[in-house]
């Protein structure tokens, strides 16, 4: 799925679905495997660089974590255990300082780098649970795309990232399915 395509997330959210979507199925490219694309990938974030191999696999698990979440809103679910614990890990290894504001608890990111991000995703994560903003995060339901976009529908109904594409292969193909098994008058 090409990203401009996909609904960009209101604020912060978008880095949360940047980021999630640094991993393409179709394509088969994950800008976490190698420093260089990472370097890059937060350079065009402007986030700090940084990061050991390590730091690159706790971001994945955080990352597909985070897809499960975004595939759990389709059907309006609490966000599953797995995620919540990758967010419990990722705030444990980024070093986050809880801060009292005139809003309430808020995160500030500390470390540095891979770890500063991890922070920095946990905040923008935990701030969206609380606002209900969360449940608008959602994962493609194409198997092969699962891209991270924001539904803006009215009734957060949204499954595709794109009607045009992803949305219009899954029609056809049910639609396909449905005429393999209906029986052909001839008559």
């Amino acid at each position: 799925m090409v990203s401009s395509q996909a609904p960009f997330a209101p604020g912060h959210l978008e880095l949360v679905r940047k980021f999630v979507n640094t991993r393409d199925l179709e394509k088969g490219t994950d800008e976490l495997l190698e420093s260089s694309d990472w370097d890059a990938w937060c350079q065009s974030q402007e986030l700090p660089t940084g990061s050991a191999r390590d730091d690159r696999e706790r971001l994945q698990g955080l990352r597909e974590a985070l897809r499960v979440g975004m595939l759990a809103n389709h059907d309006r679910a609490a966000p599953p255990t797995p995620m919540l614990d990758a967010l419990n890990a990722a705030l444990a290894w980024s070093e986050a300082c809880p801060v009292a504001t005139s809003k309430g608890l808020d995160l500030q990111p500390a470390g540095d780098g891979a770890s500063y991000v991890a922070g920095l995703l946990v905040r923008t994560v935990a701030q969206a649970l609380t606002d209900g903003s969360w449940s608008r995060m959602k994962a493609c339901g194409d198997d092969t795309c699962q891209w991270a976009f924001y539904d803006h529908s009215r009734s957060r109904s949204g499954h595709w990232c794109s009607m045009d594409i992803c949305g219009n292969r899954n029609k056809q193909m049910r639609w396909r399915k449905r005429q393999a098994r209906e029986p052909r008058s001839d008559g």
